[in-house]
C-alpha cells in the first residue's frame, strides 16, 4: 500500500480510537435520478428523529449554502483528486458529531457512482483501509439502463465544462456522447457492484431495483416503523429535448459554472412552456440498441 494510504490509516486509527466499538458506516452512492435528493432531504430534516434513534447523518458545513441538496459530495471530490488530508478532515469533522448512542452513520452522494471510474487506484486502497474501520456497507438504487443513460446524458449536458471531463458542457448528440467510453461505462451496473463487494465484502453491497418511493424503502431499512407523509416531492426534473437543444447551443460558449447555473431556472420556464411541442426522444433507434448491448444490469 502506498505511503498516503500508511498516513490515511495512521490517522484514522488515531481517530477512532476513543470509540468504544466500530461504528456502521451507510454509504448511499446513488445511483443519479433515483430519488437521491428525496432521500438526502428527508434524512437531513430528520435529523433529531434519527439521532434519537443513534443514527447520524452528519451535517456538512461546506454545502450549507445548498439546502434542497443537502449531500456529501466532498466523499468522492476528495477521492478523484487524492486530497486525503481533505478527507480525513471531513471525517474528523464527522466524529466531532458522534455521541455515546450513536452507532450508524450515513453519507450519501450520487457523484460516489458518478465519479467511481475516476478515482485513482491510491483511492481505492483508501476506501479499502475505510473498511478496516467501520462496518461499511454500500447502498444503491438502479434505473431501467435507457431511462438512466438517457437523463445522464442531460445532466452531462447541464454541467459546466472541465477540461478533465470529455462530456460535460459539450455540444454532443447523444450518439456521439455514447461513443465516450466514459459516459457508457456508466452503464456497467454489475462491474460497479462487483468492485465494491470486492472492496468491502460480497453480503456488505445491497443493489435495489428502483420502483418509486425510495424514501419509504430506506425508512424501512433504518428501522424507522413510522411511514412518511409524502413532504418529499421528486427533485430535479428532467429537461425536455427542446431545452437540451437549447443548451448544447449554450455549451459552444463554454460559459462559467456560476453563470450557467444562473441560466438554469429560465431554462427550465422554457421547458415547462414548451413542455406540449417538445419532441422528447433523444435517444434514436440504434442508439436504443447500442445501449442495450452495452449495458450490464444487476439480476435483483
Amino acid at each position: 500500500m502506498k505511503k498516503p494510504s500508511i498516513h490515511f490509516a495512521n490517522e484514522l486509527a488515531k481517530l477512532l480510537k476513543p470509540l468504544e466499538q466500530p461504528l456502521k458506516l451507510i454509504i448511499h452512492a446513488g445511483t443519479p435520478k433515483t430519488g437521491t435528493t428525496s432521500i438526502q432531504t428527508y434524512l437531513d430534516k430528520k435529523q433529531g428523529k434519527l439521532r434519537r434513534k443513534g443514527i447520524l447523518y452528519p451535517h456538512n458545513h461546506k454545502s450549507l449554502h445548498n439546502p434542497h441538496a443537502p449531500k456529501h459530495q466532498w466523499f468522492e471530490k476528495n477521492l478523484v483528486t487524492t486530497h486525503l488530508e481533505n478527507f480525513l478532515e471531513n471525517f474528523k469533522n464527522i466524529i466531532s458529531q458522534v455521541k455515546e448512542d450513536t452507532h450508524t452513520i450515513i453519507l450519501s452522494s450520487e457523484g460516489i457512482y458518478n465519479y467511481w471510474w475516476d478515482f485513482p487506484v491510491e483511492s481505492k486502497d483508501i476506501l479499502c483501509e475505510l473498511g478496516k474501520h467501520f462496518d461499511i456497507k454500500i447502498w444503491a438504487w438502479f434505473r431501467d439502463p435507457l431511462d438512466f443513460i438517457e437523463d445522464y446524458y442531460k445532466q452531462c449536458i447541464r454541467n459546466p465544462q472541465v477540461d478533465s471531463n470529455p462530456c460535460y458542457g459539450r455540444d454532443l448528440s447523444f450518439a456521439e456522447m455514447l461513443d465516450i467510453k466514459w459516459f457508457s461505462q456508466h452503464l456497467d451496473y454489475q462491474g460497479f457492484v462487483t468492485e465494491c463487494q470486492t472492496l468491502f465484502g460480497k453480503n456488505n453491497v445491497s443493489a435495489f431495483k428502483y420502483e418509486g418511493d425510495v424514501v419509504q424503502e430506506v425508512i424501512q431499512k433504518l428501522g424507522l416503523a413510522t411511514p412518511h407523509d409524502n413532504s418529499f416531492p421528486r427533485y430535479n426534473k428532467s429537461l425536455n429535448s427542446a431545452s437540451i437543444a437549447l443548451l448544447r447551443t449554450i455549451n459552444h460558449y463554454n460559459i462559467k459554472a456560476k453563470d450557467k447555473e444562473l441560466l438554469m431556472p429560465h431554462l427550465r420556464e422554457i421547458s415547462d412552456i414548451i413542455e406540449d411541442y417538445a419532441n422528447d426522444i433523444l435517444i434514436d433507434g440504434p442508439s436504443r440498441k447500442r445501449v442495450l448491448k452495452l449495458s450490464n444490469p444487476i439480476k435483483f
